[in-house]
């Protein structure tokens, strides 16, 4: 019996243990299951917060996304305004301009109008000044004459009966034919010299014919001097230089001259080459405007033949230069064109069909295409004048400085007596590196612009209280004028259509 209840003993013992092992057992069971379960719900509350955190990311992106594309909305709407606003601007601007051309472009007709007319006045009051001259002389001659007659008629009867005043009579009829003769002669002298004078066409705005038969001279006395106050780029010079020995050369020859086009930008020296170009040759020279021709009208043609007429009479032959020569000489199949303009230009084509021994033909422009084919067919030598490079607005800003500045009190007047000198300037600090560095700002400058730049440091200096020019005014004057030449260059490109 204790065996058995040993055997039941050690059976509990091993039941509780074994139901110990497995409580055991359960708990940790249990343990890891509610540690599973939190690291599951941790990780479930963690997945939430991020997807919350990922949700309102997304929001708040597409919330700054809405609200970009808000503002690139109203940022196109201001542009679009803006650029409405600006078009609005530049039309009007435009207009203004365009009313501002076509105004000055009225205003210069009526002036060139104006000029022919008072020339044409002044040609034709000269011209009965001179036939009324000459009719009083004829009548004062007719009246002196018929005097004379009487004088002969009443001593005829005693020259015939007196052998002595015979011979007298006979050595004063002799005596009054010289005299007539003579001053026949000497008024045909007088009215082919005064014909000269004022026979000169309207159509020239200057020439070197003078008014006195010495003024050839002086003329000739400047053949050896090269091309003076001209300062152009080495090539071009050098091609000049060429161009009057051959012109020279082929005066010299009796051969027919070559005719030539210059053509660039304004201000770039074309009108003063010309100018040299003639008295370096040793032809005389006239130059005319193609401006000039258009209010002529129906006369233009008539005109056109005298000045041809009158420049073949040169005897050391002429160079004929017309300066802005596509403003009467563009092409024939523009629409705008006048009758009269086509036949100036016809009459034009007719006068230098032929390459002449007399007449040496220039033409200067800004734009060579707009010249008539049958014009260009007869250009034996183009040359283009460029703005000047650095070295060659150098070489001018000294020229001038001296001329405007340096030279500005030595000039002394020939009514000194009377009138008071100008005033000397004084130059200080103004050197040849300030001179190079105002060369390379006035980039893009023609050299009549560099005159003018000149002329506005001279009139700066005059506006000071010492009369002296230094580094720091020539500097001032130059950046002004180069924000003004810039200035100009954004409103010419404003006018341009689109």
């Amino acid at each position: 019996m204790s065996s058995v209840f040993a055997s039941m003993a050690l059976n509990n013992q091993e039941k509780q243990k074994i139901t110990y092992e497995e409580e055991k057992k359960l708990a940790q069971s249990q343990a890891q299951i509610k540690s599973q379960m939190a690291k599951y719900e941790d990780e479930l509350a963690r997945k939430r917060m991020q997807a919350e955190n990922e949700y309102h990311r997304i929001r708040n992106q597409e919330l700054v996304k809405l609200q970009e594309e808000s503002e690139i909305r109203l940022e196109q709407a201001r542009r679009a305004t803006e650029e409405r606003i600006q078009a609005q601007r530049r039309q009007t601007e435009k207009e203004k301009a365009e009313i501002q051309r076509e105004t000055i472009r009225i205003s210069e007709m009526a002036a060139a109008e104006a000029r022919a007319h008072e020339a044409r006045q002044s040609e034709e009051v000269n011209r009965r000044l001179l036939l009324e001259r000459g009719d009083a002389e004829r009548e004062k001659w007719i009246s002196i004459i018929h005097a004379t007659f009487e004088h002969i008629g009443g001593g005829f009867r005693a020259i015939l009966t007196d052998q002595n005043k015979l011979v007298v009579a006979v050595g004063g009829v002799t005596a009054l034919a010289a005299g007539v003769y003579t001053t026949r002669e000497g008024a045909r002298v007088i009215w082919g010299y005064v014909d000269r004078i004022l026979g000169q066409p309207s159509l020239i705005r200057e020439s070197s014919r003078g008014k006195y038969p010495w003024s050839g001279m002086f003329s000739r006395a400047n053949n050896g001097k090269g091309f003076g106050d001209v300062i152009l780029h080495p090539s071009l010079n050098k091609r000049i230089a060429q161009l009057a020995s051959a012109t020279a050369n082929t005066k010299e020859n009796q051969a027919p001259f070559r005719n030539v086009l210059f053509y660039g930008p304004p201000g770039t020296g074309k009108t003063m080459v010309a100018r040299e170009l003639a008295h370096k040759s040793g032809l005389d020279y006239a130059l005319m405007t193609g401006g000039d021709v258009a209010p002529l009208g129906s006369q233009a043609v008539t005109k056109i033949h005298q000045l041809f007429d009158w420049a073949k009479k040169s005897n050391r032959g002429l160079l004929l230069f017309i300066d802005e020569a596509d403003a009467f000489l563009c092409e024939r199949n523009k629409t705008y064109m006048s009758e009269a303009q086509r036949s100036a230009l016809n009459a034009l084509l007719f006068r230098t069909g032929d390459q002449s021994k007399d007449i040496v033909l220039a033409l200067a422009t800004n734009r060579p295409g707009d010249l008539d084919s049958a014009v260009a067919d007869r250009i034996d030598e183009v040359l283009e004048f460029p703005l000047p490079g650095e070295e060659e607005r150098f070489k001018l800003l000294k020229l001038y400085l001296d001329k405007y500045i340096a030279q500005a009190g030595s000039r002394k007047s020939g009514f000194s007596l009377f009138k008071a000198n100008p005033q000397k300037i004084e130059i200080k600090g103004v050197t040849d590196d300030i001179i190079k560095e105002a060369a390379a700002k006035t980039n893009g400058f023609s050299g009549r612009e560099i005159a003018k730049l000149m002329a506005s440091v001279q009139a700066a200096v005059y506006g000071s209280d010492n009369c002296v020019l230094d580094a720091s005014l020539f500097r001032e004057v130059v950046d002004y004028k180069v924000a003004e030449h810039q200035q100009r260059i954004k409103l010419a490109a404003s006018d341009k259509p689109n």
